[in-house]
């Protein structure tokens, strides 16, 4: 028997939400490291039975076509609807379960990237800073060196261009998180659409 539970979160961008901060975020959003199935499904609780459904192959094979972003949510749509018409309402807990654990395990490797990202322009920007710090003592010093000046002036500038264009991808870095969790959302109201009322 399918059990109906409320979703925790109706709107998505939850990462918006949450209230802890983690020094090693880079983002304007909160971080949040991971979704549960209650902030983006309104539907039943899938018990044993459905996890066992949502690994059958069939399953699996349109959960990971849902999953992809280059598959609009109109066209999701379009599949979950051919599904729905041929199999049952614990098919279609189970096609969303697969669905959604495929986008937290997608969101998660996502997660960490950035967190990577932000550790790697931590990196950069104390080498910036030992660079200047270099070509200072160069040109106070007497003798100054000016090949070796020359060889700082190229590494900095090289390194700065680099640090500049990653902060500026970083925008659209921390959004992709929410993006795949407003797709959970998404698609798990296109499936609980066709479930009985």
């Amino acid at each position: 028997m399918l059990k109906w539970f409320l979703p925790a979160i109706l709107l998505c961008g939850t990462a918006a939400a949450a209230d802890f901060s983690d020094p090693d975020w880079p983002c304007i959003q909160r971080k949040q490291p991971h979704l549960s199935l209650g902030q983006v499904w309104s539907g039943p609780v899938p018990d044993a039975a459905i996890e066992d459904l949502a690994r059958e192959p069939h399953i699996r094979d349109l959960a990971e076509e849902l999953e992809q972003r280059r598959l609009s949510v109109e066209e999701a749509e379009g599949r979950i609807a051919e599904f729905a018409a041929s199999h049952p309402p614990e098919a279609l807990v189970a096609l969303y379960l697969a669905t959604f654990e495929r986008i937290e395990a997608v969101r998660s490797r996502v997660m960490s990237g950035i967190t990577r990202y932000a550790h790697s322009q931590e990196a950069l920007d104390r080498r910036i800073d030992a660079l200047r710090a270099e070509m200072s003592r160069l040109l106070a010093a007497e003798d100054k060196d000016f090949d070796r000046i020359d060889a700082i002036e190229e590494q900095l500038d090289w390194d700065t261009r680099i640090f500049r264009d990653r902060q500026q991808s970083l925008t659209y870095v921390c959004e992709t998180p929410v993006i795949l969790e407003r797709r959970a959302f998404a698609l798990g109201r296109a499936v609980a659409q066709h479930l009985p009322k």
